[in-house]
């Protein structure tokens, strides 16, 4: 190293270049085989390739360059493994698949009552749809909108919440009937 410059030898960074390109997709479809996500492959890989750099040197042959990469790959995928095991925030592969299956269920049951919300609103007469709608856009107060109407805010309130319970009741007679 002189004046803060590597050096390096040409003709093993060519051959090792040579060597990783060849062998880099069987590399990359083990390394796949053995992570969950294709992130976590490209993780494992650029850490497998590091490791492979810097060992080149204690290669014997370079016959062997695609098993000793494996093994390199191998213990890097166990190495990124274990770290995540030991990380409190990533689930295992049973509870990811529960989520999984819960969060597409909800979202099936978030879209009809969504369906169900809308029928019922169009059910309403005008004047309670309008006030329900007004009720629910931004910045809206309800002392504001019982000035306007000149109202109290409480009978305001009461009148929506009567409303709601209109629409509550829509919604759940909906979502049966359609269940059936």
């Amino acid at each position: 190293m002189e004046d803060g410059i590597i050096f390096f030898n040409r003709d093993k960074h060519d051959q090792f270049l040579s060597l990783y390109v060849e062998h880099e997709v069987a590399l990359s479809c083990f390394v796949r085989s053995l992570v969950r996500t294709q992130d976590d492959a490209r993780e494992v890989m650029q850490d497998t390739a590091v490791v492979l750099w810097k060992k080149f040197e204690q290669l014997d042959s370079l016959d062997d360059f695609r098993r000793w990469g494996f093994g390199v790959a191998r213990f890097q995928a166990l190495s990124y493994r274990r770290d995540l095991a030991r990380d409190r925030h990533v689930f295992s592969e049973g509870l990811m698949e529960l989520l999984e299956a819960e969060a597409e269920e909800a979202a099936k049951q978030c879209g009809s009552e969504e369906k169900a919300l809308q029928k019922c609103l169009s059910k309403l007469p005008g004047e309670q749809n309008d006030l329900i709608i007004a009720a629910y856009m931004p910045g809206k107060r309800i002392d504001e909108m019982a000035l306007i109407a000149g109202r109290s805010p409480m009978s305001l309130y009461k009148k929506l919440h009567r409303i709601r319970m209109v629409l509550a009741n829509c919604i759940e007679v909906t979502l049966k009937r359609e269940a059936q």
